[in-house]
């Protein structure tokens, strides 16, 4: 008699996986975007280990992360004002997105829902102004600061900056989007037009607003000739300037040089980190 329990089935054999050729197809598709990455990042790790050394490892391109922060640290508060520049940056770049996207997006508003021929007239000649250089207007633009009395003043900085034409058209274009039967609803029911707009507007068009919130604030950060020529004291310094003074003398500290660039560079960087899937929405859909 056979013993059953001895005989048992043999295993199944499974095939192996075979590679897809649309994975091998996109193989070169990865590599050519992990080498794109890889050099996109290298700039910020170079930032960030350059604030740790000394002048003399930065300019021997030292890739290892150093014990120079502190000093460099010192260095950079006893040359600069650092305090004085973060918080002067800080005011003038909350205070013109602020101000930027109130305007901007009220004249985006009513470009397009108040639509006329006559409106569309100064639309395009908003866009022909988008083509002239900021060199072009920055004489005539000092010279009538000058003769306001604005000269070395946080406004004269603010000014220039809340009304763009690229706002304009990115809020614009993002309004064509917008259902006008809720518009014309609310009409209806009685609530006047800024009611509509903080009250229906501006909560249906957030994604905008974090998109044109982070254009405008990281360009009012970055902002560097027009207050280099405006602000005449240096006690009104701005971050882009502090780092230019930094640069002035016969002797750079590269490693104080790059802490700063740093210091600088993390507001930014912040802002875009926590905003970047409304911002990616706000541009998605003002395209659309």
């Amino acid at each position: 008699m056979t013993d059953t329990a001895t005989l048992r089935a043999p295993a199944p054999v499974r095939p192996r996986p075979r590679v897809r050729r649309s994975s091998l197809r996109q193989l070169p598709s990865y590599l050519f975007l992990a080498v794109a990455s890889v050099i996109s990042v290298f700039p910020l790790y170079f930032m960030v280990i350059s604030a740790t050394n000394t002048s003399r490892d930065v300019l021997s391109s030292r890739l290892l992360p150093g014990g120079a922060l502190l000093d460099n640290l010192s260095a950079l508060l006893d040359a600069q004002n650092l305090g004085a520049a973060l918080w002067h940056s800080a005011v003038n770049a909350v205070t013109t997105t602020v101000g930027a996207l109130v305007i901007c997006a009220i004249a985006g508003y009513g470009f397009e829902v108040f639509h006329s021929k006559g409106k569309d007239a100064v639309m395009k000649v908003l866009l022909l102004a988008m083509m002239i250089p900021f060199a072009a207007t920055m004489i005539p633009l000092f010279r009538m600061f000058a003769n306001l009395g604005l000269v070395n003043s946080t406004l004269a900085v603010i000014l220039p900056a809340i009304s763009t034409p690229f706002l304009i058209l990115l809020f614009r274009q993002a309004s064509r989007s917008f259902p006008h039967e809720i518009i014309e609803a609310a009409r209806i029911d009685g609530l006047s037009e800024l009611a509509i707009f903080a009250r229906i507007y501006i909560p249906t068009m957030r994604s905008t607003f974090a998109a044109a919130f982070v254009i405008t604030f990281m360009a009012a950060w970055n902002n560097f000739l027009w207050p280099k020529i405006i602000l005449v004291d240096n006690a009104y310094q701005t971050m882009p300037m502090l780092i230019s003074n930094l640069t002035a003398g016969y002797v750079t500290d590269y490693g104080v040089l790059m802490l700063a660039v740093l210091i600088a560079s993390l507001p930014a960087v912040v802002i875009f980190l926590v905003l970047q899937r409304a911002f990616a929405q706000g541009i998605t859909g003002a395209i659309k």
